[in-house]
Formats: C-alpha cells, structure tokens, sequence
C-alpha cells in the first residue's frame, strides 16, 4: 500500500471536506447501530403481551416509527459521506491527471522515444481511475467498516460477552483469507494493467497508420495481431476475476458459521433463560450488521491492492526525472535573446547507440545571417539543429547563444525565441486558424492570414469551405503534405522568432511555390538568424553560409559558389539536381 501514501498531499487540499466526511461517516453509524435495539425492545414487548393477551400497537407504532426515523437519519448521512469523501476523490483524480501530463509535458525526447504511448495512455486513463477508486471506497467504507464495527462489537459484549465471543470465531480466518488473496490480486492486477498497456499501444499504433495499414492491405493480419493481445488481455482478467470470485463465497461461507453458532449457542441461552428472544433477535441483527464491516474489508483491500498497483505504475513515469530542465546553474536574468549561435567542439550520441551522431563541430552561426545544411541522408543534419532549443543536450562540447552555455539559458525563454519547422509536421485536429497561431497568444486572425501568406498558405484557404476555420482532421489529413508543410511555417513566422529553422520543411513544395515562399521569407528572415536544412540546392544556394555534413562531420563550408569550385559532395549534389531539372524540361 506504500504507493499510496504519494497521494496525502493531495489529500491534504481537502482535509476540511474529508473531516466533514468522517463527522457524516459517525453520525450515519450512530442513528444505524440503534436500530437492532430497538427491533429487539418490539419482539419482546409483543412477547409480553402476547403472554398477557394485552398487546399494546401504541408501543409497537412508537418502536417502529424509531425505526424508520433513525434509518432515514442514517439515509442522510450516509448521503452527505458520499457528497463529500467521493467527491474529495474526484478531486483528487482531477489533480493526479493534470500533474501527471504537466510531468510528462517535461519529459526529454529520448524518454517518449523509448516509451510505447499506448502505455502512457492506458496509465492516464486506466491506472488513474483505479486510484480515484482506491480513494473514494478506500477512505470512506474502511472508516465505515471501523466504526460499525467497534459500536456493534462494543454492544454485542455488553450484551451477551460469552455468546459474542463464540459468534466471532471464525472472522480472524475472514481477515487471513482476504490477506493471502489480497496479494495474489495485486499481482494478478499489475499483470492485467502492463497487458492493458500493450492493447491499447497497438490499437493506437492502428488507428495513427491506418493509412499505411490499407495501403499495403495488412487489415487481416492487424485483426488477427489485435486478436491476439486481445485474447491475452481476456485471460488475464478471467485469472484476475477467478480470484475475486473465490473471495467472496469464501467470506460469505465463513461468516455464515458465525450464524450457525450464534443460533445453536444463543438458542441455549433462550431456553436457559439467560437471553430473551428480544435480545437474541437484536444479537442477530448486530451480527448480520458484522457482516458487511467483514465483506467491505475483503472488498476494500482488494480495490486497495489494485490502487496501489495502478500508483506504482503513474509513479514509475512521475518520479521519472527530465534529463533537460532548467537547474541551479540556470541564469534566470536572462530574458532577451538576441540569436548569435556557436557551437565548440560539439559532439553528441544518442543513448543505446553505437557510433556518435556529431563529431567536433565547430561552427559559428552569427546574429542575422542565414546558415544552410546540407548533406546526405543519416548525416546528422536533424540532430544538428535538434541540439539548439535542448530537445537533446550535447554529449561534450559547448553549444553557445548570444556567447552563454546554451545550459544557463531558462527553456521557457530558449524556445519561446525560436521557430521550428521540424521535418515531420504534426498538427493538431483543430481548426486551421488554432493551428497557426499555436505557437502564440497574441495572434489576430490578421496576423495569422499575414503569416499565411508568407507561408503561400492563404491561396489555398481561400477554396476551405470555412477559410481559416475549416476543421482539419487527425493529424492534418485533410491536408495534403506541402499544405502541412506550408501550415507549419505559417506556425513558426507567426512567432517572430530571433531564430528560425526550418528542417527540410520544403521537401514537400513544387519548385515554384518554393520560391515564392523563400522570396517572402526573405524579409521575414532579414535580422534573425535562420538556419535552413534541404536536399535541394535551390533551396540554400542564397544561404550567407553553407555547410555540408557527412557521417557527423562537417566536411565543407562555405559559399554556393565557392562550394561549387571545391568539387566536393556539394558540388555533385548540385551537378545532379541541374541534371534532373534538364531532364524534367526535356
């Protein structure tokens, strides 16, 4: 249950509602205990006056009415418990669900890289409802069950203490048996949970590339993978309900020798003369009231056993530290950046990988200028830029902006100044207008259509039915890939970033468009630093800086035309292109 104890502080937000809770859990309980009482004072005063032939229905109205009055008393309190301990609860689960996706917000790349997000969906959703309901029932039915118990207990000796002690025989083997199950329910549970994970990763998995599961016609064999997990999920909850199923008759099983023995030993102590039938009768209703303190025990410690398992696992995720953050040695007093970039015998390697993805970089990107990279596939252009707003940390080496370790600059302030066009575009399922200005919270739509223009965006938004409110679906699959593209630039132009990259964002474009987007960009691009990563030659030869990357090295530096002269891997990539565009004329 230790994993549980994480949520007191959350607790602790509510503690007034919660001790409202408990003052409602005592009083439901007082007006509840006396009504066996009061059953017991009826039978044996109609008892005595069956006997005297003289039965009073006034005593019998007055019994009853007490009945029906405490019961509805109870009613009330046992209404205000659940108004406050399970609503405290929904709080609760309120609060876990939001922390939990800020701390995952914080992650590092390489944690989502190497984490399914199936899982991470079956944790958000799944493993934080089975907390909430650890909550709720945890809190209230244990103060409950403690509360009835000691009042039912405390009248039943004073009752009859011998009687008593032999009706409570067999509840230590209750609380034995819901131990030893209690535990094979937390495994059983934790085992259903990591299943629940991988369904619903390959579900989601299904759903994001159901483009790519048509196209190569693979439905069938999606069907019969999903069927699968699916089957092994099923088992895995009939193993997990075989062994709550075996807790409950057990529990009823023992409980009802404890009426076997109250009925032989109470019914001796009638006939001695010991008990009237009265106090026999309220004896009993007290120990059917013993009942359900023992069943909700069973009950509750397997709904805590399986919160406890469903905590461990959010926990597992939220005492994952992130590897990027800001630290001590992170200078809050800078505010402004101006966009210088320098990178000092930068290397970098990926986790788990073999060979470095950077070499020694040393590269000097100054404020204002445009810097293009190009290179072959795999040749580290991406991590190139990556490293910049820290989606990775360099392994050894400086990376400096405006002349400070780009470590000492607060993450807010590092990327809130630069606009990233990364080389797969994701948008939101949104509208196209929430899209651009995402990036932002001061876009007008004015802006948005300026930055869409820019972008060459706005010719296409004029056939959208609504314009920049047309809804796009999933991902942006209304869109075609150079209108994602062009989307994703409008995104980062809006911004007025200090420094812009744009990661192979053009790729997607026909020549023409990509001309008109970088004449416009031009202007955008005049006094913030840009750095620009293409296959196309086009796209860089107007570049202040080219540089040219190969197995994580910079190999060549320089001008178009004094790339063009060394005759290097440059150089063939433009002989190339030239020769393709020939050929396409021809």
């Amino acid at each position: 249950m230790k994993p549980l104890l994480r949520l007191i502080p959350y607790l602790a937000k509510h503690r007034k509602t919660l001790f409202l809770g408990l003052l409602t859990v005592v009083g439901s309980n007082l007006f509840g205990v006396a009504q066996p009482w009061f059953i017991g004072r009826a039978v044996d005063s109609l008892k005595a006056g069956l006997e005297l032939h003289q039965v009073e229905s006034a005593d019998l109205l007055m019994y009853a009415g007490l009945v029906v009055g405490f019961s509805l008393v109870a009613g009330v309190f046992t209404f205000l418990t659940r108004q406050t301990i399970i609503v405290v609860s929904r709080h609760v689960e309120f609060d876990l669900r939001n922390d939990f996706l800020a701390h995952i917000q914080k992650l590092s790349l390489s944690f989502f890289q190497n984490t399914q997000t199936g899982d991470l969906m079956a944790r958000a959703t799944n493993d934080i409802s089975a907390v909430r309901n650890s909550l709720g029932p945890g809190i209230m039915y244990p103060t409950d069950t403690l509360m009835t118990f000691t009042m039912v207990l405390a009248i039943m000796l004073y009752t009859d203490w011998q009687l008593t002690l032999l009706a409570l025989i067999p509840l230590p083997f209750v609380s034995f048996a819901v131990y030893r199950l209690g535990k094979l329910v937390h495994e059983k549970f934790e085992e259903r949970q990591a299943q629940y994970g991988q369904l619903t990763t390959r579900a989601q998995e299904n759903l994001s590339g159901i483009r790519v599961v048509r196209a190569y016609a693979r439905e069938a064999y999606e069907m019969g993978l999903f069927r699968t997990i699916s089957w092994d999920y099923l088992k895995k909850n009939l193993v997990l309900a075989r062994v709550q199923s075996i807790m409950w008759p057990l529990m009823f099983l023992l409980v009802g020798f404890s009426l076997v023995i109250t009925l032989y030993f109470g019914g001796l102590r009638v006939i001695e003369g010991l008990l009237t039938i009265g106090m026999l009768t309220a004896f009993f209703g007290y120990l059917i009231m013993l009942i359900w303190p023992m069943i909700a025990f069973g009950w509750v410690i397997n709904i805590l056993q399986q919160g406890a398992a469903s905590m461990r696992r959010l926990a597992n995720v939220m005492d994952t530290e992130p590897e990027i953050k800001d630290t001590e040695t992170t200078d809050v007093s800078i505010v402004l950046m101006e966009g210088s970039i320098e990178f000092r015998n930068v290397s970098f390697q990926h986790k788990n990988a073999m060979q470095p993805a950077l070499i020694d970089i040393d590269l000097k990107i100054p404020k204002g200028t445009t810097l293009a990279v190009v290179g072959y596939t795999g040749s580290g252009k991406s991590t190139l830029v990556n490293l910049i707003p820290r989606l990775y940390d360099v392994s050894d080496g400086q990376l400096l902006i405006d002349g400070v370790d780009v470590r000492r600059i607060p993450l807010q302030v590092l990327r809130s100044n630069i606009g990233y066009v990364p080389q797969e575009t994701f948008l939101f399922s949104d509208t196209l207008i929430e899209n651009i200005s995402y990036g932002t919270d001061d876009g007008t739509e004015e802006h948005v259509r300026d930055a869409a223009e820019i972008a060459q965006m706005a010719r296409d938004v004029s056939d959208f039915p609504q314009g920049f409110k047309t809804m796009l679906g999933e991902r942006g699959i209304t869109l075609s890939g150079g209108q994602k593209q062009r989307t994703s630039i409008a995104r980062a132009v809006l911004r007025k970033p200090k420094i812009l990259i744009l990661d192979d964002a053009l790729s997607s474009v026909d020549t023409y468009t990509e001309e008109e987007i970088l004449t416009r960009l031009r202007n955008v691009m005049n006094g913030r630093t840009s750095i620009i990563i293409s296959h196309r030659i086009s796209t860089v030869k107007d570049a202040d800086q080219i540089v040219v990357m190969n197995d994580g090295r910079i190999v060549e530096r320089g001008t178009h035309d004094q790339l063009v002269e060394i005759g290097g891997i440059y150089a063939e990539l433009h002989r190339k292109q030239l020769l393709e565009k020939e050929l396409d004329q021809l």
